[in-house]
């Protein structure tokens, strides 16, 4: 799990998070890639569109070999299947217009009919995306005016997938009031239908809307494996996924290699189980309960990630003997829980209420064990919560507390070498698998574009957004075949409490990933939503202006209609005096504010990097931002909050987007001597003598991706002692040359002292560095010849007291590579 740089990384069960999570707990069954394949792609359908002015792909099944004609609009074209059966015609081009049909002949006749020739758009992301038209303001007036027997509505199943699947199920309708009003989240995507709606009244031609979203899910679940590998951080997962996949293939089931994984590392999980009622627990200690067992004050697993158990005896309130009950607890990471010895439930999530039942007949009036196994994997765990969500009810009787004292003992350390078995295909949020489950079976339907409301599962990973997202739509655009299609973004709507002081903030640094694509990335736009978001709700019931300004990116980027579609993007600045003047496009006939008074949301710093509040003021087509204290003013930034203060619009009611003129530079990376050897520490192990609980540096210290984002990060935890040291273990004796490191521009790092040792025990310094405070650095040390080493450590004899936004002892560092001399 990652986390934004302006709040601590132990806060990870936050409402928001949950929130984020919400909608993300059902899941459709995934086609199984052994099962028969129809002869027709289940895509194409009565009440279909198709793509407009290209070469439509048909497809489907048959024996190999065999010739299938398609005949359409008065032409057929015919199609041999390949030796894995699959066959695919091209139709086309044809002008917009229809109904037709379409008559598929081979080993059996199929015909479609009332198919429209339009424009097909892809609407995909997370929950804000998957909103149905239901929830969002004036629903069931949008609902009764739904009647547009030219747009198509197609939703796609949820689906998750370790590989990349061929089959897709769902159903083409005509929008009407019924069907836009059924199905999914309270109806059809209420963002892709007011862009739709929208646009179709623009160009005047059918519109088709496939509709493939899941509430909660971060931008890597919708990328393929290939695109997602050219990407160091997700390189790790990526290998997982193929793994578990290429087990479960081999007949390895996922839930076996749990249990085998468990007996192999937790005495408690062997064939005398400590979930066994009547097992002596008198030398267990004890820990009131709910609390993360981090904090519970007990040395022993106070620094750890692992398995810890929990039991609990308890009675039958008088009356509630012979009934059915259920257990209500709330636990992070997994667990598992027995009562009286069976087993009664398990889940893997740390976020979701568990509401196990228990069959009356396994209760006794008195002396009834509860066994919790608790799996905690990364950051902090344990049975935690709200002490009202931890009870043993019985329906229409008496709900007991569980609160208080509970027995525990400690099962096993997380192992660093055998990590807890995964599969392919269980998780929603996982890298690649709504891409193989909800995008891989659209391909390549014949479309015209995609329009993406994506980015709060992100929030806090601007600068690998900044690479994720192009990444994403890229490999969109290759496979689906007809160009760099045009893609438009919602940028993230501003939410949660307003922030009246300047401040860092990961949701504006996610914005700002979004904008870049925007400019970068041709045909692509950008609706800016910082105006229509509800502090109080993650999910803004303002869908309708959304999707205007969707259509609005889309008419011009798409169609070169004369709208104008953006409000004011930052151009450049000049310093004037005391002041900084800023210069815009997108002026929309010219600047204003929203709400007509004077501008609002800048801030301005000078060398110092201290933001404060500026005075701002339209002049012509540009913006002057100065401020009382700061004489010489380097540096402005606008609406640079999660939910910022902010009113600047263009003449055409746009709002402008978060921006800053300070992004971040990365520093440059020194370069290595001439005939430097092999990168000796890349994947090799390490110790660090006051571990992190959050898993910063699970695949990053040593992994080559040279980023400041705290994923990529090894960093020591936060107690406040000093020297903290880190050692890698190179496996062997080599002659080492070069040891080449870098920190981020955030947390305590100051000094950073690097060592050598032959046997573990004696260390000799080659270099020491101190470094500047919120900068990010990278730095090369030369190690004297010959020096054989096996082991080098990086030690942090002190730390700076203002972490930006950490623990001021976390220390912090990106990347360390340890290079061998050349031979």
């Amino acid at each position: 799990m990652s986390f934004s740089h302006s709040f601590h990384p132990a806060l990870r069960a936050l409402p928001l998070a949950a929130m984020i999570a919400a909608l993300g707990l059902q899941l459709g069954s995934a086609v199984r890639a052994d099962e028969a394949k129809p002869f027709v792609n289940p895509l194409f359908m009565d009440n279909m569109v198709l793509q407009r002015g290209i070469a439509d792909p048909v497809w489907g099944w048959t024996t190999p070999g065999q010739t299938v004609s398609v005949s359409f609009h008065g032409k057929t074209v015919k199609a041999v299947a390949g030796a894995d059966g699959k066959w695919m015609a091209r139709v086309g081009p044809f002008a917009a217009g229809g109904p037709f049909v379409m008559t598929v002949k081979g080993q059996e006749t199929v015909t479609l009919s009332n198919i429209l020739m339009g424009d097909v758009w892809i609407c995909s992301g997370q929950s804000n995306m998957e909103f149905g038209i239901g929830n969002g303001n004036n629903a069931a007036a949008e609902i009764a005016a739904a009647n547009y027997p030219n747009i198509r509505l197609f939703t796609v199943q949820k689906t998750i997938a370790s590989d990349p699947r061929d089959l897709v199920s769902g159903t083409w309708q005509a929008c009407t009031s019924k069907t836009v009003a059924a199905g999914g989240w309270n109806g059809f995507s209420a963002v892709g239908y007011f862009f739709g709606r929208d646009l179709q009244q623009a160009i005047k031609v059918p519109i088709g809307l496939i509709h493939t979203s899941w509430g909660g899910t971060p931008a890597q679940a919708w990328t393929s494996a290939e695109a997602l590998n050219t990407m160091p951080d997700f390189q790790p997962a990526i290998a997982k996924i193929r793994e578990a996949t290429r087990l479960e293939k081999l007949g390895g089931s996922v839930e076996l290699r749990k249990q085998q994984w468990y007996t192999k590392h937790d005495p408690g999980s062997a064939a005398a189980t400590w979930a066994d009622p009547a097992l002596d627990v008198s030398d267990w200690k004890t820990m009131s309960l709910p609390q993360l067992f981090q904090d519970a004050g007990d040395p022993e697993i106070a620094n750890i990630n692992g398995i810890v158990w929990f039991r609990r005896t308890f009675n039958l309130p008088a009356g509630d003997s012979g009934k059915d009950a259920v257990l209500h607890l709330l636990v992070d990471d997994n667990d598992t829980t027995w009562i009286n010895g069976t087993r009664i439930g398990a889940m893997e999530a740390y976020d979701r209420p568990r509401a196990y039942k228990i069959a009356s007949g396994l209760l006794k009036p008195t002396g009834n064990v509860i066994a919790v196994r608790v799996l905690d994997t990364g950051g902090k765990g344990g049975v935690y919560g709200d002490p009202a969500g931890l009870t043993l009810e019985v329906p229409g009787g008496t709900a007991q507390p569980l609160i208080g004292s509970w027995s525990y003992k400690l099962g096993a350390v997380l192992p660093t070498n055998d990590p807890y078995p995964q599969s392919g295909s269980t998780d929603q949020n996982a890298a690649t698998v709504l891409y193989n489950g909800m995008v891989s079976p659209l391909i390549p339907f014949g479309v015209k574009g995609a329009i993406w409301y994506q980015g709060e599962a992100n929030a806090g990973n601007g600068k690998q957004y900044q690479t994720l997202l192009p990444t994403m739509i890229t490999d969109w655009r290759r496979r689906f075949g007809v160009g760099d299609f045009p893609f438009m973004i919602v940028q993230l709507a501003n939410f949660q409490a307003l922030q009246t002081q300047p401040t860092e903030s990961g949701w504006a640094e996610l914005r700002e990933a979004q904008l870049l694509t925007s400019q970068t990335l041709p045909k692509t736009g950008l609706a800016v939503a910082l105006d229509i978001g509800e502090a109080g709700d993650i999910h803004p019931k303002n869908k309708q202006e959304v999707g205007r300004r969707l259509a609005l990116s889309a008419e011009a980027i798409a169609y070169g209609l004369p709208v104008e579609y953006s409000g004011p993007q930052y151009a450049g600045l000049k310093a004037e005096g005391s002041s900084l003047r800023l210069t815009f496009t997108h002026l929309g006939g010219g600047l204003a504010t929203k709400d007509g008074g004077k501008v609002q949301g800048f801030t301005v710093s000078g060398s110092d990097h201290k933001y404060v509040w500026a005075d701002a003021r339209i002049d012509g087509d540009t913006i002057l931002v100065s401020a009382p204290g700061v004489p010489a003013p380097t540096a402005v930034r606008y609406a640079w909050a999660d939910n910022p203060v902010c009113n600047l619009i263009n003449k055409v009611g746009l709002p402008a987007s978060s921006f800053r003129t300070d992004m971040p530079v990365p520093a440059p990376m020194p370069a290595l001597p001439a005939h430097t050897g092999p990168n000796l520490a890349l994947g090799k192990p390490y110790v660090c003598s006051d571990p992190n609980l959050y898993n910063f540096g699970i695949g990053g210290l040593t992994d080559g991706s040279w980023e400041s984002d705290s994923t990529h990060c090894f960093a020591t935890n936060e107690a406040d002692t000093f020297p903290k040291t880190v050692t890698i273990d190179l496996g062997k004796l080599t002659n080492v040359g070069v040891v080449r490191l870098g920190v981020p521009p955030f947390g305590s790092t100051k000094t950073i002292v690097v060592s050598l040792s032959a046997d573990g025990q004696t260390f000799t310094e080659i270099g020491r560095s101190v470094f500047a405070q919120r900068q990010e650095a990278r730095l090369l040390f030369s190690a004297p010849r010959p020096t054989p080493t096996q082991f080098v450590r990086l030690t942090y004899p002190d730390h700076y007291a203002d972490a930006a936004g950490y623990t001021n002892t976390f220390a912090f560092t990106t990347e360390c590579e340890v290079y061998a001399q050349a031979k």
